[in-house]
């Protein structure tokens, strides 16, 4: 399996979260199938077929997925960001072995940073039902970006800048030990998305002080020279109307 090409199975047209998964591939030169990318249509007809538990390449093992992003390597199938981080990262070289304890911390500091800055953050925009637009939902939305501004953002942002004051956290800029993992990567894509979402709100909280060592993270991975490159690239796509949406109106004090 491991000389298997890795194929990744996601929206076309939105960073979304396989970004987190692009990332890790981008970061180590990993080489992969964006299929989105090279064939929007078959991404999405993959998407459907592997929802209904069609899978014509694998052995019939793999479980039914729900919803992308999936990641296919060789006859393995998996889908959910969080599996498909823990996955690839040890294999990526971004996080030691799963018999490890601290690839475990790792998962912990990943699934803080996706419920805040992924999950809390879509809820803004959709906050009573997933199947109606935003408009159709917007008083229920500026009450809740109001209380995620005010509130959830610098929680979130004081549990990083705490990760980042602990003894976990080595010399570096980095979350968890002296060099790069693949919690980094996320954390930066968290707050990159965020902070088109809600530019103001960032904005101020940088300016705060507060939370100086996870700005600087961010900074740090974003001069990284592949990630710099892959940002600079059509490779990257633009936000839109996916998860990290940009409505001025809840951006507003």
């Amino acid at each position: 399996m491991s000389n298997d090409e890795y194929s990744l199975i996601y929206w076309p047209a939105i960073p979304g979260r396989g970004e987190f998964v692009r990332l890790l591939f981008e970061e180590t030169g990993t080489p992969y199938s964006d299929v989105a990318k090279s064939s929007p249509q078959d991404a999405v007809s993959q998407i459907l077929e592997l929802n209904a538990a069609v899978d014509p390449i694998s052995s019939g093992s793999n479980p039914s997925v729900n919803a992308p992003p999936i990641l296919r390597h060789g006859s393995f199938v998996i889908s959910q960001t969080p599996a498909i981080l823990l996955y690839l990262a040890p294999r990526l070289g971004l996080s030691p072995p799963p018999t490890e304890l601290a690839y475990h911390h790792l998962n912990a500091i990943a699934l803080t940073l996706l419920d805040g800055f992924v999950a809390e953050v879509h809820d803004t925009h959709h906050p009573t039902d997933v199947s109606l637009t935003y408009e159709e939902q917007k008083p229920e939305a500026l009450k809740r970006a109001k209380a995620y501004r005010e509130k959830r953002i610098p929680k979130f942002l004081g549990y990083a800048q705490r990760v980042l004051d602990s003894k976990a956290s080595g010399d570096g800029p980095w979350l968890y030990g002296d060099s790069l993992t693949y919690v980094d990567l996320v954390l930066f894509q968290c707050i990159h998305g965020t902070e088109f979402a809600f530019p103001k709100t960032i904005e101020e909280l940088r300016k705060s002080g507060k939370y100086d060592a996870v700005f600087k993270l961010v900074d740090a991975v974003e001069e990284r020279p592949n990630i710099e490159a892959y940002l600079a690239s059509d490779r990257r796509a633009q936000y839109s109307n996916g998860i990290w949406r940009h409505y001025p109106e809840l951006d507003e004090a």
